[in-house]
């Protein structure tokens, strides 16, 4: 076995998270459409290259030393961008390709009336982006299967940490108390997610994977319990149904459902964050909960 080389296709939140968890130090390359992100992505680890939907000669050539791909970029009309451009790549010129993740949602699921769903419950997607999720998954297990390489599909639920959370939210006027009776959601901090496609990638794991904490629970009790911890006022509770929502946020309400980890844990991982109070006490007290650089919490202006 030689050194892993990890790709990932849009190193965004978690592909970040992913590489300044490289306790390793192996080679991480990562696409972003932006230029101007390349700096953010070299200072997380990751040599930045740009990926617009067509494979550029630097790429082509990383690929050929990738052993191990990941995949987060979201799925289109057309089908999934990366395939759609890489596709004959992966099948032709990946000669040391070992292992791919691909990061999907728990929206495949779609709406369960609150039950709880492990990775056997069927996929009912609600959205028209969930249905392209589906589509997308089965398109990179097929791809696995024709070339015998295994796939690690992980379902991500509501994915936060340091820069993008419930404290920063409040802290920044935006955090809102919605109501609907009997809704939860599960959550994932990013450096779960990490953790789990390294623990996954180490092991060569395939199969489908929900990566998401133990405890779904009212988004309003969350954003009351940041409160607590920051010793301010929570925000007034808002029914549901007078709220003002954007139909992307409306279209979360609509799906519910509690979302089980076992098969994770089957295969060895451990969270770091099991539910959403370890995770907002840790930040809270390590102080990066605004924008991931470690300060104290006391020094709030």
């Amino acid at each position: 076995m030689g050194e892993k080389r990890f790709f990932i296709f849009g190193a965004g939140y978690s592909g970040k998270a992913f590489a300044r968890d490289n306790a390793q130090g192996a080679p991480i390359l990562g696409t972003t459409r932006s230029p101007e992100k390349f700096e953010a992505l070299k200072q997380a680890g990751i040599g930045p290259l740009r990926f617009d939907g067509s494979l550029t000669p630097q790429i082509s050539d990383a690929l050929g030393q990738t052993t191990h791909l990941i995949v987060s970029v979201a799925p289109e009309e057309a089908g999934d961008p990366v395939l759609n451009a890489a596709g004959e790549t992966i099948r032709a010129k990946m000669q040391a390709l070992e292992w791919i993740g691909y990061l999907s949602t728990v929206g495949v699921y779609g709406d369960h009336g609150g039950a709880w769903v492990d990775e056997s419950a069927d996929c009912r997607p609600v959205s028209k982006r969930s249905v392209m999720r589906v589509a997308a998954e089965q398109d990179w297990l097929k791809l696995g299967h024709e070339i015998g390489k295994p796939v690690a599909i992980l379902r991500l639920s509501g994915i936060y940490g340091p820069g993008r959370n419930v404290l920063a939210n409040i802290k920044d006027g935006t955090a809102r108390r919605l109501v609907k009776k009997d809704q939860v959601f599960n959550r994932i901090h990013c450096d779960d997610i990490a953790g789990a496609l390294w623990h996954l990638a180490a092991r060569n794991l395939g199969g489908i994977f929900n990566v998401t904490d133990d405890e779904p629970a009212p988004p309003q009790d969350v954003v009351a319990y940041a409160a607590g911890l920051m010793a301010v006022e929570p925000p007034p509770e808002i029914p549901f149904e007078t709220a003002q929502l954007s139909p992307m946020a409306r279209s979360f309400y609509g799906e519910n459902k509690r979302v089980a980890n076992a098969a994770i844990k089957a295969a060895g991982y451990r969270f770091r964050f099991p539910n959403y109070r370890v995770a907002l006490e840790r930040m809270w007290a390590d102080g990066n909960w605004r924008d991931g650089e470690p300060r104290s919490p006391m020094k709030r202006s």
